[in-house]
């Protein structure tokens, strides 16, 4: 690495950590602001806020990271270029990608460090927040609860449990409705039971007290049994999942948790949507780079404060349309995954050009 790396990557770097540590107490505060007097209302212990706002942090950080990057290229850029640095570099045979690189280099670095950021250490920090929001504050509940569930198992087969207890992983007054494959409107057979616990061993439910009805060309035959072992793609882990959001879950969770609601016929486009934009949406910290370095590294009549607007209006059209792609996908109108990375591809396109536009 030669000296004018290191010189252009200490301040890059640093910019970008002043400009996140400055948005984590812009975000925080504004927040606060907003939220103080609903703590004080439920009575929520000091050490609980704090925790609350320390697991607030990741979640601040993924959001505002290509914002950050962007000011960041452009301060940096936009200070060299003031001081006649960037002119001096070219006078000294340097051309302009060749400065941009240890711009592009770090925020593909960065975008590829945001993957498991967003993927494993968000998710779990927003567990946290998510727990205290619920617990203290009542907020983010679902209408499913733990009493008359119902469920779809697989396309033909329907589950109603009566309770479920999480912590002995246990349902009682359990009724089971297998369906034709053929046609969903003939039962094949029904399962009732009074208890249903789940083996943690075989992962298998147990069925006790059990009465089995088979239906067959209009007749039906009756079978008791003390105890009966079946196989469900249900897992119990389900019911506690059907309360959380995409934002709880890591990459694996929320994998098998599209496949488990798949399997039950469900259309999880939405779902996949966001599954996608946690590998996307990193990369938009790349894609501003690139779009704003070019703007700032070569100085102009009207000034960096021109610059800066026109580059955050470009990051605005970016989040704009990344948004506006993604209900195409929610709605089922684009596939899901071309949906999560259509603005990066357009976007990138763009950059490219932009980027051969610029004076050498």
């Amino acid at each position: 690495m030669k000296i004018i790396d290191k010189y252009i990557l200490k301040q890059f770097l640093f910019n970008i950590i002043f400009g996140i540590i400055a948005f984590i107490c812009l975000f925080i505060i504004v927040d606060l602001m907003e939220n103080l007097d609903k703590f004080i209302d439920a009575g929520v212990k000091y050490t609980i806020v704090i925790k609350f706002y320390i697991n607030f942090i990741p979640e601040i950080v993924k959001l505002i990271l290509p914002v950050a990057m962007l000011l960041a290229s452009l301060f940096t850029t936009g200070k060299l270029s003031s001081f006649n640095e960037i002119t001096a570099m070219k006078s000294n045979g340097i051309s302009a990608y060749r400065i941009m690189l240890p711009f592009i280099i770090t925020a593909f670095i960065l975008s590829g460090a945001a993957i498991y950021f967003n993927g494993w250490i968000v998710p779990s920090a927003n567990k946290t927040k998510y727990h205290i929001d619920r617990v203290y504050m009542h907020r983010h509940l679902e209408s499913i609860n733990k009493d008359n569930i119902f469920l779809q198992d697989n396309f033909n087969t329907l589950m109603c449990l009566g309770y479920f207890d999480d912590n002995t992983l246990t349902a009682t007054r359990v009724s089971i409705q297998i369906f034709s494959d053929t046609n969903t409107n003939q039962m094949l057979k029904r399962y009732d039971s009074q208890i249903m616990k789940f083996d943690t061993l075989s992962k298998k439910w147990i069925l006790y007290n059990v009465i089995e009805r088979k239906f067959n060309e209009g007749k039906e035959k009756i079978y008791k049994y003390d105890t009966l072992s079946i196989k469900l793609n249900f897992q119990p882990y389900q019911i506690l999942k059907e309360q959380q959001k995409p934002d709880e879950m890591n990459y694996y969770e929320m994998s098998e948790f599209i496949s488990a609601k798949k399997r039950s016929g469900y259309n999880m486009s939405k779902w996949l949507v966001e599954f996608y934009n946690k590998i996307s949406y990193p990369f938009a910290s790349f894609i501003v780079v690139l779009f704003g370095v070019p703007f700032a590294i070569n100085k102009r009549r009207a000034g960096m404060s021109v610059q800066f607007g026109i580059s955050l209006f470009i990051c605005f059209i970016y989040f704009v349309f990344m948004k506006v792609s993604n209900v195409f996908g929610y709605n089922g109108d684009i596939h899901p995954l071309l949906t999560s990375w259509l603005a990066n591809i357009v976007f990138f396109i763009a950059a490219i050009i932009n980027l051969i536009r610029i004076k050498m």
